[in-house]
C-alpha cells in the first residue's frame, strides 16, 4: 500500500443486502479512489434457475483493476470489489442449469451479462452487445435491480450460467485465470485474422498482454517478432519463444523489418508513433490495437495505410464461446499465463508492484488467503 494512504475499517455490514438463500462473501476491495483494497464482505444472491454459483480459488489482477479501484477512469462506484480473471469449483446450481454441474472446474471473464437480444449477441460477440455488456464488477447489474457487479477478488460469486466457462483440468487452475482476459483479448485478433503457420506475427510490449500474444501466436504456427524499446527484455522475449526480437529505437532494425510481417498484436497502453510499425507490414497487413493509452496518441499518417492496403483496427477481448475455444485451444497446446500467486495481504504491493512494471507477467490472487467473511449485522 502505499505509504500514508489511509486504511478504513472493513464494513460491518455486506455491500449488498442478502437474499434468503445467498451466502456471504469474504472480499478484498475499495471503499474509496485513494482507500487501497481493504477486507470486506459480499453478499451474494441466490442462485436463480440459469445461475452458476462458484467458490472462487484463484483470480488475475489485471491493469484495469487498478485504473478502477484508483478511480483513474472516472465515475466509479465504492465500495468495489475487482476481478475479472476468476477460476473456481461449482458449489450450486439453479434448477434449470444442465451444462454445469457441482464440482466442475470453471471460469468466468469480463463478461456476466449482455442484452441476449442484438445482432452481436446473437453472434455470439457480447463483448460488443450494442445496449452495452455487462462487466464482472463495477457495472449496474441489468436483471438485479440498482445493485453494483462486484467481482472475483472474492470467496464466491453467482454468474448467469451462459457466462461461465469450462476449464480443462489439464491446465493448473492458478495459471489458467489471467487467459480469461489477457488470453482471450490476444487470442481473438489472432482467430480474427486467420493466423496460421507461415504467418509473420510482430508483438509490440511484452507484459501481461504481450507475453500472451506470443505464447498463442506460436502455438498457432507463426513466426513471431517482438518490438520492445527495452534491451533488457530481449532475452525473456526469446525465452517466451519469440524467433526474433527488434528494437524499435533503432532506426537500422527498424528498416531491416519494411514489409515482413503479416500482423501486428500491440499492447502498449502508453502513447506511441504507429508510423514506424505499419512500414513493417507487408501489404494486405493489419496492426490491432489492443493497449488503450489514456492519453492521445501521435497521429497516424494515412499514407502509410493507403499505400499497402493495411488496416488499422481494435479488439475488445472476446465473446463467450471464443473464450471457451480459447481455453480449449490453450489445453490442447499446453499454453498457460507467467504468474506470481499473491496472497490477499499483498494486493497492494502488487498493485504498486504492477504500475512500476515489476511482474512477469501476472498477478494472480489465490482466494485461500482471504479471512471469513463477517456476519450480516441485524437489519
Amino acid at each position: 500500500m502505499t505509504p500514508g494512504r489511509p486504511v478504513p475499517p472493513p464494513l460491518a455490514k455486506p455491500i449488498t443486502p442478502a437474499s434468503d438463500a445467498g451466502v456471504l462473501a469474504a472480499a478484498y476491495g475499495a471503499v474509496s479512489s485513494d482507500s487501497g483494497l481493504v477486507p470486506l464482505t459480499v453478499a451474494r444472491r441466490a442462485p436463480k434457475p440459469d445461475d452458476v454459483e462458484i467458490a472462487i480459488e484463484f483470480c488475475g489482477l489485471c491493469h484495469s483493476d487498478v485504473h478502477a479501484v484508483r478511480g483513474e477512469w472516472g465515475g466509479q462506484t465504492y465500495p468495489l470489489v475487482p476481478g475479472h480473471e476468476i477460476v473456481g469449483t461449482v458449489s450450486r446450481i439453479g434448477a434449470g442449469v444442465t451444462d454445469f454441474s457441482v464440482g466442475d472446474r470453471v471460469g468466468v471473464g469480463c463478461i456476466v451479462d449482455s442484452c441476449r437480444e442484438c445482432d452481436s449477441c446473437l453472434d455470439g460477440l457480447e463483448q460488443y452487445c450494442e445496449k452495452g455488456m455487462t462487466g464482472t464488477y463495477g457495472a449496474t447489474d441489468r436483471r438485479n435491480g440498482d445493485a453494483t457487479t462486484q467481482g472475483g477478488y472474492s470467496s464466491s460469486i453467482v454468474v448467469d450460467r451462459r457466462y461461465v466457462v469450462r476449464v480443462p483440468e489439464s491446465l493448473d487452475p492458478a495459471a489458467v485465470a489471467p487467459l480469461l482476459c489477457a488470453g482471450v483479448t490476444t487470442f481473438s485478433p489472432l482467430r480474427h485474422f486467420d493466423v496460421e503457420e507461415g504467418d509473420v506475427v510482430g508483438v509490440v510490449g511484452l507484459g501481461g498482454l504481450g507475453h500472451m500474444a506470443v505464447k498463442l501466436a506460436k502455438a498457432m504456427g507463426a513466426k513471431v517478432v517482438v518490438f520492445t524499446t527495452s534491451e533488457s527484455k530481449v532475452p525473456a522475449a526469446l525465452e517466451l519463444g519469440a524467433d526474433e526480437v527488434v528494437l524499435s529505437r533503432d532506426e537500422e532494425a527498424m528498416a531491416a523489418a519494411d514489409r515482413t510481417i503479416d500482423l501486428i498484436i500491440d499492447t502498449v497502453a502508453a502513447p506511441h508513433d504507429l508510423n514506424p510499425l505499419f512500414r513493417t507490414l507487408r501489404v494486405d497487413g493489419a496492426l490491432f490495437q489492443l493497449g488503450l493509452p489514456s492519453e492521445a496518441m501521435p497521429p497516424v499518417n494515412p499514407r502509410a495505410l493507403i499505400r499497402r492496403r493495411i488496416a488499422y483496427a481494435g479488439s475488445l477481448i472476446g465473446g463467450i464461446a471464443e473464450t471457451q475455444e480459447m481455453l480449449d485451444f490453450c489445453a490442447e497446446h499446453g499454453v498457460v499465463a507467467d504468474i506470481e500467486v499473491v496472497s490477499a495481504s499483498g494486493l497492494n504491493d502488487a498493485y504498486d508492484r504492477m504500475v512500476a512494471g515489476d511482474v512477469k507477467y501476472r498477478f494472480v490472487l489465490d482466494t485461500s488467503t482471504l479471512q471469513a467473511p463477517a456476519k450480516e449485522a441485524d437489519a
